[in-house]
């Protein structure tokens, strides 16, 4: 069942039909400059409300911008009845939410998704933060928005990159829900079907995994399947002006190298070949050299998921049959680099 704060419907509709539900002392809009000149004229019948403007990009995920976002809320009078709508994808509803929740001990926040990565996975289930040096996520806190209002139509603003990046999310869904999911994604036409009950059923997986899990004590670890190998590969291309990699770009060769190491250590995924080569014939290959691959397996060591000195990932036993807490060590994870590398396209 999906969260009820969750809906997939016209933003005009579904944005003033919360608005009329919820008294607010003033309202504030975070954007980035992608986000107020092609998303914000969709947002029609709202009238009354203060931008707060961020620059794009994961880079940008910092505590310095995250002190630019709270001297505009103290600037704007936001007080503790006012509500933050964060326009934009992973990056603002992460920071946004962060930033609100914090924000004299915490205010409504709003997640108005515009890209299908945040659309499928980052608006829902409440994990908010910001990159700390070369770490993704490294500080942040649970806090649920008050609403999640998706609207396919924003996507129309996206390149076909971007698209693509969102869509790792649903292979990765797919692979740790079941077969049924799985053959539904193959079989899926990603640039000429519509993308709503895709969307749907992505929010539908991950709302139920959250509500059996919301401090990620066990079942919601295995949402993070390709994120292991995915965010070390992210986080080391984060200030390389020369190597351009997108989030969804890197878990999908995370997937690769966390589906050769759950075979290395036994549990021989049946479909490995056949998922290998679905997600390189969307992705391709990220360009990493040999030369980088230590850097990648240190950046692993400091993922949330570990414990005790130990790289904690989560595998695949089979399609729908995920393993958390999988101990990977960083020899391991060297291995599965060169694997990575080494496949043809």
């Amino acid at each position: 069942m999906m969260d009820k704060s969750v809906s997939i419907d016209s933003i005009s509709d579904s944005l003033i039909s919360f608005l009329k539900q919820n008294d607010y002392s003033s309202i504030s809009i975070l954007v980035d400059e992608n986000t107020e000149q092609h998303c914000l004229p969709f947002i029609t019948d709202l009238e009354d409300y203060e931008l707060i403007r961020i620059k794009s990009g994961e880079i940008n995920k910092t505590l310095t911008t995250c002190g630019h976002i709270w001297q505009e809320m103290t600037d704007a009078g936001l007080d503790r009845h006012s509500l933050l709508i964060n326009l934009g994808g992973g990056v603002i509803g992460d920071m946004g939410g962060f930033c609100a929740a914090t924000y004299k001990r915490g205010i409504d926040f709003v997640n108005i998704p515009t890209t299908l990565l945040s659309m499928v996975d980052a608006s829902v289930g409440g994990k908010l933060g910001i990159d700390f040096g070369p770490f993704k996520n490294h500080i942040g806190l649970f806090q649920s928005p008050k609403a999640v209002l998706i609207d396919p139509v924003f996507l129309r603003t996206l390149p076909k990159r971007q698209l693509r990046s969102g869509f790792a999310e649903v292979i990765k869904h797919a692979l740790i829900t079941g077969v049924e999911d799985w053959a539904k994604i193959i079989s899926f036409d990603f640039e000429n079907e519509d993308l709503k009950s895709l969307i749907e059923r992505a929010v539908e997986i991950k709302s139920n995994v959250v509500a059996q899990d919301w401090k990620e004590q066990g079942l919601r670890k295995t949402l993070n399947f390709g994120h292991t190998i995915g965010h070390a590969i992210e986080s080391y291309h984060l200030d390389k002006s020369d190597v351009n990699v997108l989030h969804g770009e890197a878990v999908a060769a995370g997937m690769i190298c966390e589906l050769y190491l759950s075979e290395k250590i036994g549990f021989g995924c049946d479909q490995k070949k056949g998922i290998e080569i679905y997600i390189l014939e969307i992705y391709g290959k990220i360009s990493i050299n040999e030369d980088d691959f230590s850097a990648i397996a240190k950046l692993a060591t400091q993922d949330k998921k570990n414990e005790k000195g130990e790289i904690r990932g989560v595998l695949l036993k089979s399609i729908g049959d995920p393993s958390i807490d999988s101990v990977i060590s960083k020899e391991q994870i060297l291995q599965s680099l060169r694997h990575y590398k080494s496949l043809d396209i």
